[in-house]
């Protein structure tokens, strides 16, 4: 019975104990790119468009083009 009350018990206070945690990062440094050049190209990779010029990615955002890792 002993054991039955402390398995119990044991229940409760995990399950009342919250597993999320709220994790806060620090904006990065951004760098955008108001206008594209005339030569990019556009790049479809797992059905998201991408703008390539200057062997790298980019996303078009509202504020320019920003460089994404595809």
């Amino acid at each position: 019975m002993r054991i039955f009350v402390i398995i119990i018990s044991a229940f409760c206070m995990i399950s009342l104990s919250s597993c999320a945690t709220r994790v806060v990062t620090k904006p990065t440094n951004v760098t955008v790119v108001k206008t594209a050049p005339k030569h990019y190209k556009i790049v479809n990779v797992k059905g998201k468009r991408y703008y390539f010029w200057n062997g790298k990615h980019y996303r078009k955002t509202r504020n320019g083009y920003v460089i994404t890792r595809v």
